[in-house]
């Protein structure tokens, strides 16, 4: 196997790569990149058998047909080091030999027969949705994606296919997200999507391609990449339970003015009390050791004093998804669940328990 290749062109590929390497054991082959020549076409593979890409570059010159695997975090290691000129690589005598100029660099090689299969693609039913709404929609819940909850399922994204509608739906337990998209028409299903995928995805992809799924298996793919990840199987809690149907209070309160009050309280602790009443909104730290508090004049029109406690970091990741300028809120009493919304988006919040 040999091949030229502008060295920009090789390390923006290899470094994309990275996230989908085995770390822990260099000994592993999937620490190993998989590369292969076909008719002048350069073929590159990765995977830690959870997740997998693989990235297509064509017309390459003075090639030579092949395959070999490589240590994938070396190899970023020497091509970033070179200059943004031509690079030749070749495989021969069990390693693989990069040179540029008169610098020559040598790496060993494992057996390309031995690298793991990627999912195969074939029968896979296609999504019926831009790609481009696809990412914006899961990018908003991926914040209150939980990590290394013993519930697998916690630890992914939900897409419900209905069939004239796609909820996106995420929650660590302490807050759920959900994103959605109407006018759709696709055969029903749930998929859960580990949180590594989800942040690979919008990674990869800004342009339009072909989201395609089956019971076990996410494709995505365009003309130059395509990625593969496993679903998680499991279930999904009842989400649709938790989003109340009436509130008694809903507001719309504007954004930046929201969010320059919240960093202003939190920048010692996390924890905040927000106090409503019928002419202001006050912004106050639960620090015990120390004391933050803002206020901001506004006519809510509210009989009632009432005040909500909450981790502030829950209320910034919602805004800082947002698109308009004001946003609502909408609650029933201090210590229950409160809701958040905009456009098609919303969160629901528990708060912290507080004594009255």
């Amino acid at each position: 196997m040999k091949f030229v290749i502008t060295k920009n062109i090789l390390e923006n590929v290899i470094a994309s790569m990275q996230p989908f390497l085995e770390k822990k054991d260099s000994s592993a082959i999937t620490s190993h990149i998989y590369l292969e020549i076909n008719n002048s076409n350069l073929i590159i593979k990765a995977t830690d058998y959870e997740i997998g890409l693989e990235s297509f570059i064509d017309n390459l010159t003075n090639t030579v047909d092949g395959k070999t695997t490589v240590n994938g975090s070396n190899l970023l290691g020497i091509i970033k080091r070179l200059k943004n000129e031509d690079i030749i690589l070749e495989a021969t005598n069990n390693n693989l030999v990069i040179k540029q100029n008169k610098s020559t660099f040598k790496l060993p090689t494992y057996d390309a027969n031995e690298f793991p299969v990627l999912n195969k693609s074939e029968n896979l039913k296609e999504l019926s949705i831009s790609t481009i709404n696809f990412i914006n929609s899961i990018r908003k819940i991926t914040p209150a994606i939980d990590n290394n909850n013993p519930k697998f399922e916690l630890n992914g994204a939900l897409l419900d296919i209905k069939s004239q509608k796609i909820n996106f739906v995420s929650t660590d337990t302490r807050r759920l997200a959900l994103s959605f998209l109407e006018n759709m028409n696709n055969d029903e299903a749930q998929l859960i999507i580990p949180k590594k995928a989800i942040i690979e995805i919008q990674k990869l992809f800004l342009d339009e391609a072909k989201i395609s799924y089956d019971n076990t298996n996410l494709v995505i793919s365009n003309q130059h990449t395509k990625f593969f990840t496993k679903l998680i199987n499991g279930k999904f809690p009842d989400y649709e339970r938790i989003i109340p149907s009436n509130l008694k209070h809903n507001f719309f309160l504007p954004k930046n003015v929201l969010v320059e009050s919240i960093k202003l309280v939190t920048s010692l602790f996390s924890n905040i009390k927000i106090t409503f009443n019928s002419k202001s909104i006050i912004f106050e730290s639960l620090d015990e050791d120390s004391e933050a508090k803002t206020q901001i004049d506004i006519d809510l029109n509210i009989p009632n004093e009432f005040f909500l406690a909450v981790n502030a970091k829950y209320l910034l990741d919602f805004l800082s998804m947002t698109n308009n300028e004001k946003v609502k809120i909408g609650f029933n009493e201090s210590n229950l669940p409160f809701y958040l919304e905009d456009d098609k988006f919303i969160t629901i919040v528990m708060p912290i328990v507080l004594e009255k």
